[in-house]
């Protein structure tokens, strides 16, 4: 497995790179509460998906669910992203794997719906379930991890991983986060576990006792 810092998951072997969390069309969704967010997240997410993409060449796309940020997202889609979502499923699988923001299949677009993925012995879902077997990928949580520099802290997303699970970080540009010393994370990892900040262009790992 190979952990990119933009954010993704990449299984060469397979050749499979995944994301969680995309939560496209949150900027409309927001709007549509009176919350008025810039409307270009959708493109922007995409944007970054797409060098991924290209760079990787994947026969198979897996987003771990809150792909939409809600269950309207997919029809709210300018025609323009609809468009780019369907060229980058042409010539491979896209599997949506399906979320708690997004729990429908999202209609009109290609791809397969799917509670949760199974390749080899591993299994994307899109929520860790406490307890399960090793070979668990995930999202959900969004994690984020504060560390010092420059006499400041930073605080950055990041893969948590151990030997039996890894949480992806949210991929999506108006995502925000859930520090990794919070119970829900820190729950999933009682015989401790690795931190991988996202950086530009590297990642940078320590203990996750050491946010503890």
């Amino acid at each position: 497995m190979m952990l990119d810092p933009a954010g993704a998951l990449h299984w060469p072997a397979r050749k499979l790179l995944a994301v969680a969390d995309l939560h496209l069309e949150k900027g409309s969704s927001g709007a549509r509460h009176g919350n008025l967010l810039p409307p270009w997240d959708t493109k922007e997410t995409l944007n970054r998906l797409a060098l991924l993409v290209r760079r990787y060449q994947p026969e198979v796309l897996v987003a771990l669910g809150d792909s939409f940020h809600d269950r309207e997202g997919a029809a709210r889609l300018p025609a323009t992203e609809a468009a780019r979502l369907q060229a980058m499923a042409a010539g491979r699988r896209l599997i949506w794997v399906l979320g708690n923001h997004d729990p429908d299949a999202p209609a009109g677009l290609a791809g397969e719906s799917v509670e949760e993925f199974s390749v080899g012995a591993l299994v994307f879902r899109h929520e860790a379930v406490v307890g399960a077997v090793a070979g668990e990928i995930s999202g959900h949580f969004h994690p984020k991890a504060l560390v010092p520099a420059r006499g400041t802290d930073i605080s950055r997303p990041c893969f948590v991983a151990d030997g039996r699970r890894v949480i992806l970080p949210a991929f999506g540009a108006f995502t925000g986060g859930l520090d990794v010393r919070d119970p829900a994370i820190s729950r999933l990892f009682r015989r401790g576990g690795r931190v991988f900040l996202l950086g530009r262009e590297r990642l940078f790992s320590f203990p996750l006792a050491e946010q503890a």
